[in-house]
């Protein structure tokens, strides 16, 4: 009785075996079901992802360069002196604004005393001639003075008028008040170099400017190109800069002129870009560090970065090649230049990627 009882307890051991091992298989192929469901591509779920293009395109590769700000040429002004004298009141310090017109100096000088003194003279001149002359036409229309004389005194107004406006426009060149000849600024801006103090000795035969003012609304970039980067930079080519003072913000604009000389102590070549200056922020002499996308030359497939999925140090892309096909395709990248990279193989132009939800797709695919 005991062994019918032990048998029977076997059995069922076994029994009870199979049914888990049965379950256990039907839990699986339930799972690998449910999984292939879950991955599989369908139209409705390409239609809910982003697909871009490959586009052909030249590289683009960025140097890095150095440069200095520089005021606009156009809207700078040296101030050099019409006349000799004495400076005796500067009213404007280094880096000072100042407007159109406004009073930067005043000098003590004789020769404004003599230009003043000529003014005089060749205005009362000018009166004293004016009158012989219309007394002797009026004499000469009837007939109490000769042809001579007429022309004489006609010839004499006439010298006199021109001196008086020679006289009239060196002493308009030259202006002065009652303290002396006063230097004014021709343009609104910044006073960016000044040597003058007051007490300073001034002669016309001096070939140091006194004052700079330049207009900082607008600025260049002079970019220092070496000789091996200079076949790869052209005019037009995009740059952007920033500087130590401002590191987070940047600057951009194009190069809108490359010079053709060589300077011979730095051995680089000069180039301009031109970019505006919100708040006069930049200054003249400031160091710039410069990003130049220059063309390669080289036409490659470009993608948007946005596309990529990195796993195990390489690069991947899922191409879409059909109604609801996909593959994952490796792709080896040339060079990344912000958001493009560009394509040495892998993919063409043409083609469509996925650029969206990608990782899901790839370790779905991958699997």
């Amino acid at each position: 009785m005991l062994r019918y009882k032990y048998k029977i307890t076997g059995l069922a051991l076994v029994l009870i075996a199979t049914a888990l091992l049965t379950q256990s298989c039907h839990h699986n192929d339930s799972a690998d079901d449910q999984k292939d469901e879950k991955f599989q591509v369908t139209d409705s779920l390409l239609n809910s992802l982003l697909i871009d293009t490959v586009k052909e395109a030249s590289a683009l590769s960025e140097i890095n360069l150095t440069g200095s700000i520089a005021p606009d040429e156009r809207k700078m002004v040296k101030i050099f002196p019409m006349v000799s004298g004495i400076a005796q009141d500067v009213h404007v310090q280094l880096g000072d604004v100042v407007s159109k017109g406004q009073t930067l100096a005043v000098m003590r000088s004789s020769e404004m005393a003599g230009f003043t003194k000529d003014y005089v003279s060749a205005e009362a001149d000018l009166r004293s001639t004016k009158r012989a002359f219309e007394s002797t036409q009026d004499l000469y229309k009837s007939g109490l003075a000769s042809q001579k004389d007429f022309e004489q005194a006609q010839s004499d107004y006439q010298k006199a008028q021109a001196e008086s406006k020679r006289a009239g426009a060196v002493i308009n060149i030259n202006k002065s008040n009652a303290q002396g000849y006063v230097i004014k600024s021709p343009i609104a801006g910044f006073v960016i170099e000044k040597n003058l103090t007051d007490n300073t000795q001034v002669r016309t035969d001096n070939s140091q400017n006194l004052f700079t003012i330049a207009d900082l609304s607008d600025v260049y970039v002079l970019i220092n190109i070496y000789e091996s980067d200079i076949a790869n930079v052209q005019t037009g080519d995009a740059v952007k800069i920033t500087t130590l003072s401002y590191p987070d913000k940047v600057f951009e604009g194009k190069i809108d002129k490359i010079y053709d000389m060589l300077d011979p102590d730095n051995k680089v070549v000069k180039a301009r870009v031109k970019i505006e200056n919100p708040g006069n922020k930049l200054k003249p002499e400031m160091f710039a560090n410069v990003t130049i996308k220059a063309k390669s030359g080289e036409n490659l497939p470009v993608i948007n970065t946005r596309a990529l999925v990195f796993d195990n140090d390489k690069n991947y892309v899922i191409v879409v090649d059909g109604k609801a096909h996909v593959h994952i395709q490796q792709v080896d990248i040339a060079k990344r230049v912000e958001d493009r990279a560009y394509i040495r193989s892998g993919v063409k132009p043409g083609d469509r990627i996925v650029a969206s939800r990608q990782v899901y797709l790839f370790e779905s695919l991958k699997d």
